[in-house]
């Protein structure tokens, strides 16, 4: 175990700097916070560089067990609270943080193998939303999730927290050049379904089979022309109450449990 004291230490710049998206991305490294999350990283093998914590850890039963399972992972580092309330994002937080390495995944992938249930998410910006559709993904086993050049930053710490975990075990695709790929896909079978307000197809009269991709749209101005261009069916969640939308967390998910029900998947 290694104890830090001073927040000149490189390993604690290093930390500070992972909240600039910059950082994170040059060092393909970003933060957890809390028992939960890293004891799913630890359990799902996700690279862990250093794990963080404090004497607050030890002030629970739960966090004591904790403790003594970490204490058998190398780059277990201690600090004193003053100095973790500097890295740390969250206000009551347990006292306890880790830095985790993730992968950029290869989208040649997409194109070969068993049939593909994919989400592409048109510059969505909200972190949470974000989180939300992550987490559902996991839960209705959709294949992967695209994201445009444009989409908040899957790794920010308030999207990593609404994953609740989920972030691990869903594949993240990063898409420069979304109408080319996206026309890629579909030379390839895939069939596209845009949600959209102006769309005449509820979404559960749609066949969900073969290789699909459901697009959710920005939060704000929806989905781009081009991309809803490209669509091969323009879907709409049936709302009859007085609500004029839902938020696109909200929207993905009910679109997520009706794929995955028609696709004969148990949870």
């Amino acid at each position: 175990m290694i104890q830090i004291s001073s927040s000149k230490n490189p390993i604690i710049k290093e930390i500070k700097s992972l909240y600039r998206k910059k950082d994170r991305w040059n060092n393909k490294l970003y933060i957890i916070e809390g028992t939960k999350l890293i004891n799913e990283a630890i359990n799902y093998g996700i690279d862990i560089k250093y794990i963080i914590y404090t004497e607050k850890l030890l002030k629970t039963e739960e966090g004591l067990g904790f403790y003594n399972l970490l204490n058998k992972l190398r780059n277990l580092i201690n600090i004193p609270e003053s100095l973790f309330k500097e890295i740390c994002d969250t206000e009551n937080s347990q006292g306890v943080l880790a830095v985790v390495s993730f992968r950029i995944n290869d989208t040649t992938e997409l194109f070969s193998g068993r049939e593909k249930f994919l989400l592409y998410l048109d510059g969505l910006q909200d972190p949470g939303n974000l989180g939300t559709i992550i987490r559902s993904a996991d839960a209705f086993k959709a294949d992967g999730i695209l994201l445009s050049e444009g989409c908040v930053d899957p790794y920010n710490s308030k999207v990593v927290r609404a994953t609740m975990g989920s972030i691990f075990r869903v594949p993240l695709y990063f898409i420069k050049d979304d109408y080319v790929f996206l026309n890629q896909l579909k030379e390839k079978n895939y069939r596209i379904y845009a949600t959209s307000l102006e769309g005449s197809i509820p979404n559960y009269e749609i066949t969900y089979k073969d290789n699909f991709i459901i697009v959710i749209g920005n939060e704000s101005r929806g989905i781009s022309d081009n991309i809803i261009n490209l669509a091969d069916r323009l879907i709409k969640i049936p709302m009859p109450g007085f609500a004029e939308s839902l938020n696109a967390g909200v929207a993905a998910s009910i679109i997520l449990y009706e794929a995955m029900k028609q696709r004969g998947k148990k949870s």
